[in-house]
């Protein structure tokens, strides 16, 4: 690896530390280099907060080299105020004379621009150092932008005889498919994604929290469809402990942390869904539903990534997993259980 692309790889590996604190905002890395050597860092910490190039450019303890200094960053810097001041006038106020890009900010409101700007001062830039890596470790950020609604994520645990659940109509209680480890993952999962949803059924007999319990992180916002408002309001997802969205068609009025979507059950409500995920800045979802919501998705092609657990046992019948077709990008050993991860394939990957 080339000396740049290891100050590049270094912005990526700064920018994971922000992984589900920044949304809807994209995970940013930068460096700033002296002569062969990084003299300051910094990452997007928290959305809301300082930029990572304005966290770098503090960083420095002698701020008179940075006249002399090139700046690696992940992603284009900023060239509006949102909540926080442009960045590319931070780097020109700096008087840093070369600025290494690593993709293009999709925003429609930075896409380059802030390059533009940058250049239009004088400052040498350019674009498209390791940028497959910086757009893969934004994925969700680009699809939202590009595709206009969120990264969905699908998770699933089934039997090894192909099965997520027992005949509901013979055992009312859930089963459980796979072990400890396993769980601790799910949660760490949900702590990195904007929003967990899952379907009517599900909420009805599973009753789940959807909280993360087992790791440190972020809550997501949970979400469940429920049509007719048949669902018990003593459920455990209507305690008022975390954000709540209700998919409904039934007018009702939002409580202190539970809101109420309405759609329109005539017609498709995955793309409604989706639209009002967008309008709201939820970057990512993950899909835990049962077969129907999964399958849903999976007919639609609406999905990104699938999480596939496969625990060490059998149900001789039930409820089939759903049928997927994918490239499997990961795969991990999870004690007696396994763990597939896998990738939707479109045409402009082939």
């Amino acid at each position: 690896m080339s000396t740049p692309s290891i100050f590049m790889q270094r912005c990526l590996e700064l920018a994971l530390l922000g992984m589900g604190d920044v949304a809807p905002n994209p995970m940013v890395g930068c460096v700033i280099v002296y002569e062969g050597k990084i003299i300051g860092e910094g990452y997007h910490e928290k959305y809301g907060q300082a930029h990572a190039e304005v966290n770098a450019v503090r960083s420095v303890k002698n701020p008179e080299l940075l006249s002399k200094s090139t700046l690696y960053v992940s992603l284009e810097p900023c060239a509006h105020f949102g909540k926080t001041p442009p960045c590319s006038d931070l780097i020109i106020e700096s008087r840093i004379p070369r600025v290494v890009i690593g993709t293009v900010d999709p925003f429609a409101k930075v896409s380059g621009k802030g390059i533009e700007k940058m250049r239009a001062a004088g400052i040498e830039v350019e674009v498209g150092l390791l940028e497959n890596e910086c757009r893969e470790l934004n994925r969700r950020f680009f699809t939202f932008h590009e595709k206009k609604r969120p990264y969905i994520l699908l998770k699933w645990a089934q039997t090894l005889d192909g099965f997520i659940d027992t005949d509901r109509s013979e055992t009312q209680h859930p089963t459980w498919i796979t072990n400890a480890l396993s769980k601790r993952l799910v949660h760490r999962q949900r702590s990195e994604e904007s929003a967990i949803l899952i379907g009517t059924n599900t909420a009805q007999y599973d009753n789940p929290a959807l909280t993360v319990r087992e790791w440190m992180g972020n809550q997501p916002i949970r979400m469940l469809i429920d049509r007719t408002r048949r669902l018990n309001s003593n459920l455990t997802i209507f305690d008022q402990k975390s954000p709540t969205w209700v998919f409904t068609d039934v007018e009702c009025e939002d409580t202190e942390n539970v809101k109420f979507i309405t759609l329109d059950f005539k017609q498709d409500i995955l793309p409604q869904m989706l639209a009002e995920l967008y309008k709201r800045d939820i970057l990512s979802v993950v899909v835990e539903g049962g077969s129907i919501l999964l399958d849903s998705f999976l007919s639609h092609e609406l999905w990104d990534e699938a999480f596939v657990y496969t625990g060490n046992q059998f149900f001789g019948k039930g409820v089939a997993a759903p049928h997927i077709s994918g490239e499997v990008v990961a795969f991990e050993q999870l004690d007696e259980c396994k763990l597939h991860v896998l990738r939707r394939v479109t045409e402009s990957r082939n």
